[in-house]
């Protein structure tokens, strides 16, 4: 019998929430199967089944937050080594089709409405927000009338096929100078109050945990890209028609940093009480954002890759990503972080330190900018800032900004071939 265990997926992740069982007792699963889903609060992903073999216990109920290593399992090996008997399935597992779908909904006052049965998952918390679902609503058909995401999915299906006009909605007026939107619905609240989702909770706390344990401090400089914009430019067809996927600005900056990261070890460290931590190995997060928060899965041996391998490995990071299907071990283990907040058009900004990092970069939006160039002449080149956040406990000002004058000089003076 195997124990299938809840991952830890980050170095600061304690816990996770099973918010939905792909499985059932008895069903038969192939190895690295999708045997059900977890939240944590950096990414919404399924997990696989270490064996091939029958399912034959389930520990844990759909909701139930438990620590990292819990065992929440338990897999029979296809070769039928350890056979137990296969448990009676509890009762919280009824299939969610066997319940009468949930009506659609009735308008009820504010003040009537009254809160869902049970602990809400991150996950359901997360499709009644996008979905404007009012969860009290839904009848439950979870263990003590908790609402599951099958509960969901059922309530939409029978939504979708109703009218869809919004119960209560109103006729806005004609809009005039005075006024350019519609007064809310008599009767509305003011304002609307829902628990944070367990991803969001740890976030919160880890960047608050970040805070408190790093000395922040942000070098900000300016790079003229332009060189690699016509790289970039002069590439991009071929690229893609070559590989299947475009060709960004960010591989060219991950590779800058990783050779600068070699020159600059200290960089690449962390601390471990009064002990520094030279990581042999360069290993950068990226940072990805998800709809409903923010995950930084690591490309491994970074500065052992070429432009185009740092460009496969962001295509494929961040599709799995947002598709929650990256594995433990790939959120795990970064030396070094990159944030690409350029891409949402920001110019600069100061990321927070991940933990345990000693630093972090940050890529502002490529503008063309009017540029005092050779012989005091005015040039329109491609600009970008560069910000690093750094631990003021392990590094200094003048190694930030050695560290980042050198990722600025390999991307102005731009030399290693892309194909």
């Amino acid at each position: 019998m195997t124990d299938v265990v809840m991952p830890q997926m980050g170095e600061s992740i304690t816990e996770g929430t099973l918010t939905k069982w792909l499985k059932q007792v008895g069903d038969t699963v192939e190895r690295d199967e999708p045997l059900f889903e977890i939240s944590t609060d950096k990414v919404d992903t399924e997990i696989p089944s270490p064996v091939e073999g029958t399912l034959r216990e389930m520990l844990v109920e759909e909701g139930e937050t438990v620590e990292i290593n819990t065992v929440v399992a338990r897999v029979e090996s296809a070769d039928g080594s350890g056979a137990a008997a296969p448990a009676e399935k509890p009762a919280a597992e009824t299939p969610a089709a066997e319940s009468p779908a949930p009506a659609t909904p009735v308008p009820v006052a504010p003040a009537t409405v009254t809160a869902p049965k049970g602990p809400l998952s991150p996950l359901v918390r997360r499709l009644a927000r996008e979905h404007n679902i009012d969860l009290a609503q839904l009848q439950g058909t979870g263990s003590g009338g908790r609402i599951t995401k099958s509960d969901v999915e059922a309530y939409l299906a029978a939504r979708g096929a109703a009218p869809r006009a919004e119960a209560g909605a109103v006729t806005p007026p004609a809009q005039t100078p005075e006024r350019v939107a519609p007064p809310p619905p008599a009767g509305a609240p003011k304002q609307r109050i829902e628990p944070m989702s367990n991803m969001r909770k740890k976030i919160a706390e880890h960047m608050v945990f970040s805070k408190q344990t790093s000395a922040h401090v942000t070098t900000v400089h300016r790079v003229d890209i332009t060189m690699v914009a016509r790289i970039r430019n002069g590439l991009k067809a071929q690229f893609k028609e070559r590989y299947g996927f475009s060709l960004t600005y960010l591989p060219f900056v991950l590779r800058a940093a990783a050779q600068a990261l070699r020159e600059y070890p200290l960089v690449n460290a962390s601390i471990d009480g009064s002990d520094i931590l030279y990581h042999n190995e360069i290993h950068i997060g990226i940072a990805v954002a998800l709809d409903n928060g923010l995950i930084v899965p690591v490309i491994r041996n970074a500065d052992g890759l070429s432009i185009v391998g740092l460009q496969r490995s962001v295509v494929d990071l961040a599709g799995r990503a947002r598709a929650r299907k990256l594995k433990p071990e790939e959120v795990t283990g970064g030396t070094f972080s990159v944030t690409n907040f350029g891409s949402f058009g920001s110019l600069f900004a100061t990321p927070v330190i991940n933990q345990p990092n000693v630093a972090i970069l940050g890529i502002g939006a490529v503008t063309k900018e009017p540029v005092v160039v050779a012989g005091d002449a005015i040039g329109i080149r491609s600009m970008a800032y560069l910000s690093l956040t750094f631990d003021h406990r392990l590094i200094d000002g003048a190694l930030a900004d050695r560290f980042t004058q050198r990722v600025k000089q390999i991307l102005e003076g731009w030399t290693e071939q892309v194909l």
